[in-house]
């Protein structure tokens, strides 16, 4: 099989996409708005291009970890233009530096192996990035896990779930008893109490997602598992007992209906929203996203099912399912311990923000505040997701 031939067949489809759904926005404006076309043809050269310069420096690695996460991109910034076109150019400059950022990582990163020995520097930065929010935080959503420092605002957890991978991948390589866990463990702890204490729960789902699939890779223990659920079941009663928030998003989950016009509006909207659309929605830039709240990061996906439809839904749940497959794939063919846990946290942490975001918005489970990889607005996200790709990327291309 022509790998090569393969991928560019999918980076055609994928400009086409591009074209055709920033044409289909172009003329239901009036006058024709140039400006649609001009983001399609920008968006298309810098995913060409990097393209270019992966496949020329580095032939041998999987490179649909990165169009994959291209035709995700393409369609948050297609959903971005339509809802608001200045949030939509941001995104795009956004969307630019994570790329380069990739190729970067994949160009220039010496090999992964290297890195397995600061695991107390990836430690100590994860405590700072975690803590930050709780000393630091301004609150925004309800949430306070957003810092403004000298005018830039960003979420530390974002940056802190890159060094809690990469240290969990460093300490758990050298697993030989339950005393290799104690301090892992007790790290994890301390990250999902500081994102209980600034209300963001839905990191803290991820940070267990994270930790239990790194766990169950590095031990093959199924025990430990099992112990993990309980203790975090009885962490979720602890806080649920604890913290009045706790208790206003599992009394939200449970019966939204009788708040909808408070507590849960949130939900209600988005559900609604959903429910319009239908299977085939009702056409790109023909529904009502305004009447969705938060509707450019928490809630784009059901902005996205209103107008596409919930079989577009489905297909980018599956597409997310097929970049998870891929960078699941690298760790398998990872030259070292290290590379391939590094490679199965960073495809965890992906996943389970997925999960976590779109069980959220459908009411499947709490809602939580947190961005859609790669489609929602979001600097830091679109950041540390294009890093961590570009680093499993890398070890691709190691495996080879």
């Amino acid at each position: 099989m022509d790998s090569s031939k393969d991928e560019k067949k999918l980076l055609k489809y994928t400009y086409l996409l591009c074209f055709v759904c920033f044409f289909n926005l172009a003329i239901i404006k009036q006058p024709f708005d140039k400006g649609a076309m001009i983001m399609a043809l920008v968006i298309c050269l810098l995913i060409g291009y990097s393209y270019f310069v992966i496949r020329k420096f580095f032939s041998d690695g999987d490179k649909y970890i990165f169009i994959f996460s291209s035709i995700l991109a393409v369609i948050g910034m297609v959903m971005l233009y339509r809802i608001d076109m200045t949030v939509a150019i941001r995104q795009i400059i956004w969307f630019a530096i994570g790329v380069t950022g990739f190729i970067l990582i994949v160009v220039l990163m010496p090999d992964t192996s290297r890195f397995s020995k600061y695991k107390y520097i990836y430690l100590v930065f994860t405590l700072i990035f975690m803590g930050m929010g709780t000393f630091m935080g301004i609150e925004l959503n309800g949430s306070k896990n957003w810092v403004d420092l000298g005018g830039f605002q960003f979420q530390p957890s974002e940056f802190g779930k890159l060094f809690l991978v990469a240290y969990l991948a460093a300490d758990l390589k050298d697993y030989k008893n339950f005393k290799n866990l104690i301090i892992p463990a007790l790290a994890v702890m301390m990250s999902l109490g500081f994102m209980v204490i600034q209300k963001d729960l839905g990191s803290a789902l991820i940070f267990f997602g994270i930790a239990i699939t790194m766990l169950y890779i590095a031990t093959s223990k199924f025990k430990y598992v099992i112990v993990c659920f309980l203790l975090f079941a009885a962490g979720a009663v602890l806080s649920y007992k604890l913290f009045g928030h706790v208790r206003t998003r599992v009394m939200i989950w449970r019966n939204p209906w009788p708040y909808a016009n408070d507590q849960s509006y949130q939900v209600v909207q988005s559900m609604f929203s959903i429910a319009s659309g239908g299977l085939t929605g009702t056409g790109l830039g023909l529904g009502h996203p305004e009447y969705v709240p938060i509707n450019t990061t928490d809630f784009i996906f059901a902005v996205l099912c209103e107008e596409l439809g919930i079989l577009i839904g489905f297909a980018i749940i599956i597409l997310y399912f097929l970049l998870f497959y891929r960078c699941m794939r690298a760790a398998v063919y990872g030259n070292d311990e290290f590379s391939r846990l590094l490679a199965v946290g960073y495809s965890a942490m992906i996943a389970s923000q997925v999960l976590v975001i779109v069980g959220g918005v459908m009411n499947a489970i709490p809602l939580t505040g947190i961005t859609l990889p790669l489609v929602s607005r979001g600097g830091s996200s679109m950041l540390i997701t294009f890093f961590s790709l570009g680093i499993i990327q890398k070890i691709s291309e190691e495996g080879r």
